[in-house]
């Protein structure tokens, strides 16, 4: 296997097959800079070039852009408080407040750095896995899925902060309005009203889109300031790297955790995402910080949304499993060049499975390096004043939300989502519960269905799901406890504050 890895390492390093590499990690950052543009865009896009292409060329050119996609999304991300796709909707937590502090480059610092981290690990991942792969894949029935499901609707608690009743509720609203339009597992459609449109739900891009991005440009012109409320950019992109081998631990088991969910099947980037911001949140010190500006919910999510790839391309390449549209494109990929996902890939193609695996460490080296000498000069987007920006970056963002079914119906959905995102703001609502229940809606209630009509009631006593619903029930207890600990701690301050008052 190692004389493999060489051969396909030297099959790379060709000059011809490095041009294709570039040109991939050229667009997967430019689509990742513009908003609500997603891998699957970008896959789409690639698909026509590729056919009649040999195969280790094709695929440098796909993973190539797949690769880098979730390290360009940061800049939005941070800058703007705006998804640039949906595995960076929880960078947004921390990454943003820190722009605005003036904090920038020190979070786009960290955050390339810990997606370089990730996205090496994945590829490891990738490689460790191809002679074991097989028994853990087949190990994870509906059941199991569900139940990951059910972990990542756990993490509404932990982000709803001091609000955690208006979390809950923001949850449901969310798994209502996730189960709009055509039903996982009947011939049914819920709550279309008739409407074409509404019979496919409500696009994943534009309700990020909306839910995140409106509220932000809103308050901006209302305000009429910059992204940053400090002068100058405070804390230079190598402090974030500092930081971020700081906290080496943190990245190496967010990115171990990305690549793990990334290889089950029909999980979503934003639910990884959003698993491993709280699961930080869980299990750090000194977490009341978190939402506010803290480095360590910038570092977790971001290490690993890239080391998710890795783990994503397992099921893909080994079975001919898709675990996201981007993969499932990636298939078409393979078809068009002649080749067909499964045993074949780890026995007479070997060689291109490993150049996969050389590809994705190589392309997340060189994104992170080109997104970090770009720090400086895109960090001066958050000073430029909001009459000046903004019109332009409505633009984007209406092209972004136009572009998942180029139907008017995008537009009207982007606004009415957008005023109800913007009243939660208003009102201290946390938004982040209400998308993780829309992402998970579909997938919870198809998996809960296939495991009740395949297993009756029998399936709670599976091992994969005690399992689970053991890890769910530590996230919910631990959240309580942190919860009420914040409690004590902000009465505690409030009552010296008392003290010292009445002693002045």
């Amino acid at each position: 296997m190692l004389e493999a890895a060489h051969e396909a390492l030297l099959m790379i390093l060709d000059p011809n097959r490095l041009v294709f590499m570039f040109l991939g990690i050229a667009i997967g950052l430019t689509l990742g800079i513009m908003p609500g543009l997603s891998g699957t865009v970008g896959m789409a896009i690639l698909l026509p070039f590729v056919y009649g292409m040999d195969p280790f060329t094709g695929m440098a050119l796909l993973i190539g852009m797949a690769a880098v996609l979730h390290t360009g999304d940061t800049f939005p991300s941070v800058l703007l408080g705006v998804p640039g796709s949906s595995g960076s909707q929880a960078t947004i937590m921390d990454g943003h407040p820190m722009a605005q502090k003036g904090e920038s480059s020190k979070a786009l610092g960290a955050a390339f750095f810990a997606s370089m981290i990730g996205g090496v690990i994945g590829g490891v991942a990738l490689f460790l896995s191809i002679p074991i792969v097989r028994p853990l894949v087949l190990a994870f029935g509906s059941p199991e899925l569900f139940m990951l499901s059910l972990l990542g609707l756990s993490m509404v608690g932990v982000l709803a902060g001091k609000f955690p009743i208006r979390g809950v509720i923001a949850g449901i609203i969310g798994l209502m309005l996730g189960s709009i339009g055509s039903a996982p597992s009947t011939p049914e459609y819920r709550y279309t009203f008739d409407s074409l449109y509404l019979s496919s739900g409500i696009p994943l891009a534009v309700f990020a889109l909306a839910l995140f991005a409106f509220p932000v440009i809103i308050d901006l012109l209302a305000e009429d300031r910059s992204i940053s409320k400090k002068p100058e950019i405070k804390g230079r992109w190598f402090s974030g790297m500092v930081e971020t081998i700081k906290h080496k631990w943190l990245v190496f088991r967010s990115a171990v955790l990305g690549a793990i969910l990334g290889f089950i099947p029909g999980i979503g980037g934003s639910v990884v995402d959003w698993v491993s911001y709280g699961i930080a949140k869980q299990t750090v010190k000194n977490n009341e910080s978190f939402g506010k500006g803290d480095i360590r919910g910038v570092i977790a999510p971001e290490s690993s949304n890239n080391a998710k790839e890795g783990g994503a391309l397992i099921p893909t390449l080994m079975f001919g499993i898709p675990g996201s549209g981007t993969t499932a494109i990636l298939l078409g990929g393979l078809t068009l060049m002649g080749l067909q996902a499964g045993p074949r890939l780890v026995t007479t193609e070997l060689s291109l499975t490993l150049s996969i695996v050389w590809t994705l460490i190589i392309a997340n080296v060189i994104g992170a390096a080109l997104c970090i000498l770009l720090i400086k000069p895109i960090s001066k987007l958050s000073f430029i004043q909001a009459n000046k920006l903004m019109p332009f970056l409505l633009i984007i963002i209406l092209l972004g939300a136009y572009q998942s079914t180029t139907n008017w119906g995008d537009l009207i959905l982007f606004v009415v989502i957008g005023l109800l995102g913007w009243i939660m703001s208003r009102l201290d609502w946390p938004r982040a519960p209400m998308l993780i229940g829309f992402v998970l809606a579909a997938s919870t209630e198809r998996y809960l269905w296939i495991s009740m009509t395949r297993y009756d009631l029998d399936w709670i006593t599976r091992p994969g799901v005690i399992i689970i619903g053991l890890i769910i029930l530590f996230v919910l207890v631990g959240g309580i406890i942190m919860n009420s600990r914040e409690r004590n701690k902000k009465e505690e301050v409030e009552l010296g504050d008392g003290t010292n008052t009445f002693k002045n």
